[in-house]
């Protein structure tokens, strides 16, 4: 069942999403060759919980061990922060946060460059972003969830990438997950139709080579089947009455 969002409920998750994308920033300042994704884990939970009321919302969900999935280069999603993992030039990591604040949910990623990266990675970062950019355009009220992943889709295979397709954004709220599911691909006004008090996770996942995706040994990190490099961008974006308006910006 879909739960929309009162206006007060949408503020809340406004706030949380601030201190989101604070922590975030402050994460990915810290992304350097030779820092390790443990240390990122440990430097983003560090800024989340030093502001009252806000937690660290992936530790211990369905038993994830880390604040942030931290994957690398063909890693998709997932990814399980270590100590043992250090970042090298030329390398890209997807930085995946949540946090929880005063009984609400926010969520949100990047792909961050580790130094200097090649030519291609370069415009797959700066095409992912734009996929993100362009499905948070077309969430307007009276719109579809297809809408949302058709424009996605349209500007990620125009550049020669394809689109994930075995994983989602997502609705959010109380929950994590809520419902609709929100893909990245799919035909104008097909879907759900989009309504005021709609909060939604929307996350584009790109790779350079085919959509195929596997699932590692570890039960959680989400590789691609052809060992290409993948980017992730995710905001959470409230419908309202004037349009998007994403809760996860800093102020």
């Amino acid at each position: 069942m879909i739960q929309l969002k009162s206006a007060r409920e949408i503020e809340v998750m406004a706030e949380g999403g601030c201190i989101l994308a604070a922590a975030l920033e402050h994460t990915r300042a810290a992304v350097r060759p030779g820092i390790s994704t443990g240390e990122l884990d440990a430097i983003a939970e560090e800024y989340i919980r030093r502001h009252e009321g806000a937690l660290p919302a992936f530790k211990g969900l369905y038993g994830f061990p880390a604040t942030l999935c931290t994957s690398v280069n063909n890693e998709i999603v997932h990814g399980i922060p270590s100590r043992s993992r250090v970042l090298k030039d030329g390398d890209i990591v997807s930085i995946d946060i949540g946090v929880k604040y005063k009984g609400y949910y926010t969520d949100m990623a990047a792909t961050v460059p580790v130094g200097a990266v090649d030519a291609r990675t370069a415009k797959l970062l700066e095409v992912t972003a734009k996929s993100l950019e362009v499905g948070i355009a077309a969430a307007q009220p009276g719109n579809h969830i297809g809408d949302i992943g058709a424009a996605v889709q349209r500007v990620v295979e125009a550049a020669g990438f394809s689109v994930v397709r075995t994983l989602v954004g997502h609705g959010i709220g109380t929950e994590p997950h809520e419902e609709p599911q929100v893909p990245n691909h799919g035909k104008p006004k097909s879907g759900k139709t989009l309504v005021p008090g709609l909060c939604i996770a929307i996350e584009p996942m790109v790779n350079v080579g085919g959509p195929a995706t596997r699932t590692l040994g570890d039960k959680w990190t989400v590789v691609t089947q052809d060992g290409s490099r993948s980017a992730h961008f995710e905001h959470t974006v409230a419908i309202t009455a004037d349009g998007p308006r994403v809760l996860t910006r800093a102020a």
